[in-house]
């Protein structure tokens, strides 16, 4: 596989920032969460709303691009196994382990869970029923909450290797072509299919995170996630997003100048106005994107002696970090301690605790690695496996 310094420093600010927007939501004003400071704020809107349009399918752009750099064509079988190793084991685990966490601090904070987390992790591991609106997920008795990313990287993966054939093909091979030879004005292409999807199942298929009804989301995260898998290794595209990162820049702040404004500020009951709303999300998804992409090739592409580490660090991370979030709100938020020293704990905390497990219990033990998605130890001495593989 091809090592892509760029990519992996890139999905590492990723996730850095899903952290910061998750601890955000606790703040920003009429946006419902699994919990809320009194300490709101109308005008984290603005850059919450600017981020929230392209954020998660830049996950799942990256995820592709990975996905494509490692060639699972090679071995369909074998790469659907080790994503299921690496994906769904980790979902599993956080939703009977982590994830709990959260749903226990909006239940008791809500008056419909009794105090005892013993009790209700017994009764939560039963799959049981809960009253109506205890905890995001209580439909279903148990929940994945922020952990959904996973599911779906999963069926994606899993779609992909029944597609390898297919993608293999002569009508497949011209397809990967065709975006690998993407120039000009044609780099917008890829953005009309998105486009469709905010017009015609975005009305009609609200974002959920349920897997089984989430068409709208479904369309647009497995498009970016193939996107990326037939850009990995088109040189020819990098050069052109290289050659054209001023551009996509400029492009990406202008869409979004228009559209966060026009949305937070303008009264959409027309439907020419809601068309074309949705027609310059669309447009700015794909834009925001390419800029960034172009941006971390730039800027990025580089061996820093940090990023190993950060590397194995994100899925653990990314697990843990919103039920720390949570759980530290809900010890907080009653202490009533000011707009400025709550907000600035809650992320302290976040990070300490995501940083304290991942060191010293995680990544040293053969046995937690593979529930948070790290390969295993490859000596019998932990530690200094550790150190080795990350010196």
């Amino acid at each position: 596989m091809t090592r892509r310094h760029d990519l992996d420093a890139l999905r590492v600010i990723a996730f850095a920032l899903l952290i910061l927007y998750h601890v955000a939501m606790l703040y920003v004003a009429e946006w419902d969460w699994h919990l809320k400071s009194p300490y709101l704020a109308e005008w984290l809107q603005w850059p919450m709303l600017a981020m929230n349009r392209w954020r998660m399918a830049l996950l799942f752009l990256i995820s592709g691009l990975a996905v494509g750099l490692c060639r699972p064509e090679r071995a369909p079988g074998g790469f659907a196994w080790g994503r299921t190793r690496r994906v769904l084991l980790p979902l599993l685990f956080g939703m009977a382990a982590i994830v709990p966490v959260q749903a226990y601090c909006q239940g008791v904070s809500n008056g419909l869970v009794e105090p005892g987390f013993g009790a209700f992790l017994w009764r939560y591991l039963q799959i049981s029923t809960w009253p109506e609106g205890a905890f995001d997920g209580w439909e279903a008795g148990i929940t994945w909450n922020h952990l959904w990313y996973l599911a779906y990287l999963w069926v994606y993966c899993l779609l992909l290797a029944l597609l390898l054939p297919l993608l293999g093909s002569s009508r497949g091979r011209r397809w990967q072509a065709w975006v690998g030879g993407l120039r000009g004005w044609r780099l917008w292409l890829p953005a009309l299919p998105l486009v469709l999807y905010m017009l015609v199942l975005l009305p009609r298929f609200e974002a959920s995170n349920d897997l089984t009804s989430d068409w709208f989301q479904h369309a647009q995260f497995f498009t970016v996630f193939l996107l990326g898998y037939a850009m990995a290794r088109a040189d020819g595209l990098w050069a052109e997003l290289l050659r054209q990162r001023y551009r996509l820049l400029a492009l990406a702040v202008a869409l979004t100048a228009i559209y966060v404004p026009a949305l937070l500020l303008i009264d959409f009951e027309s439907e020419p106005l809601l068309i074309a709303a949705r027609t310059v999300r669309g447009l700015l998804v794909w834009t925001v994107l390419l800029a960034i992409l172009a941006w971390a090739k730039a800027l990025l592409d580089r061996p820093f002696r940090w990023l190993p580490y950060a590397t194995e660090a994100v899925l653990p991370w990314y697990m843990l970090h919103q039920s720390l979030t949570v759980l530290l709100a809900y010890w907080l938020l009653p202490l009533a301690l000011g707009p400025v020293l709550e907000p600035l704990l809650v992320l302290g905390g976040t990070v300490a605790g995501c940083l304290l497990l991942h060191e010293y219990l995680i990544r040293r033990n053969r046995w937690l690695r593979p529930l948070f998605g790290l390969k295993p130890l490859p000596a019998r001495d932990d530690e200094a496996a550790v150190l080795r593989a990350t010196a």
